[in-house]
């Protein structure tokens, strides 16, 4: 993988920023990672210059409204694509099993029949458990369970070129028995809800979320080179980058990315 473009960087119920998701590319093709809440995600593909018929592979971690729902307009918006005649192979989208006959469901009552006849023939919904690997892009996804307090989540790692590996944690607080997928990992994206100074504002633990003192000292603890906070609240979105670095640092010595919406970082 060359590029990870942020398509996205808040918590579900953001206004000034669009909800954490984003995007891996190898040349012109795309492994999209959640969809956000909406049609939103129609707005944030076109600004990254990301057409539909370049997106073969999808992962969609969780059940929640702004992980999922943006992508039920992709596939909508894929699906056309195929229909048109303007899509050259199939659409492969990864999730865990209860999501997956979730999202069938949800495909059923909300398409046209010309679209959902396309699931299943070209449109694929595959499940994945703990430790599955496939092949995307050419690269090994691993995933794994997260072992959410919540709705069922899963994350995964990928191995980059040059024998570096990219661990996603979703939106869900380190849980010791991921240590094997995600420690010395060479990029971990990982939530921060808030910055720590501000946990009594934002209240971050009862929502099950971080903050950016939480995850950097994870980070540190499982030796992290370079690590990726979204996922955040969005009162201060202008100077959301500088304050969430200055506290980071505090705690993490590594390359410390705190992205806004529409940046692209080298991997």
């Amino acid at each position: 993988m060359k590029n990870l473009i942020v398509l996205g960087t808040g918590h579900a119920v953001v206004t000034q920023c669009y909800n954490t998701c984003f995007a891996l590319t190898d040349d012109d093709d795309y492994v999209l990672v959640d969809g956000g809440g909406g049609n939103g995600i129609l707005s944030q593909l076109q600004k990254a210059k990301i057409p539909y018929d370049k997106i073969h592979h999808a992962f969609v971690s969780h059940c929640h409204t702004d992980h999922l729902l943006g992508m039920v307009w992709v596939i909508r918006m894929i699906g056309s694509t195929m229909v048109a005649g303007k899509y050259k192979g199939d659409f492969r989208l990864y999730c865990h099993d209860e999501l997956a006959s979730g999202l069938h469901s949800l495909i059923e009552i909300t398409m046209d029949k010309k679209i959902t006849d396309l699931i299943g023939r070209r449109i694929h919904i595959i499940s994945v458990a703990d430790g599955q690997q496939e092949k995307l892009l050419g690269h090994t996804f691993t995933f794994f369970d997260l072992h959410s307090a919540k709705a069922k989540q899963f994350g995964f790692t990928i191995n980059l070129d040059y024998d570096k590996k990219l661990a996603f944690m979703g939106d869900e607080p380190y849980n010791p028995l991921c240590q094997k997928y995600v420690e010395n990992s060479h990029w971990l994206l990982c939530e921060a809800f808030c910055l720590y100074e501000e946990r009594e504002l934002f209240k971050p633990y009862e929502k099950h979320h971080s903050t950016v003192k939480d995850s950097c000292e994870l980070a540190a603890l499982l030796n992290i080179k370079n690590l990726i906070l979204w996922h955040t609240e969005d009162k201060n979105i202008v100077n959301r980058k500088e304050l969430y670095t200055t506290e980071g640092k505090q705690y993490y010595k590594g390359t410390l990315f705190v992205p806004d919406d529409l940046d692209v970082i080298e991997l």
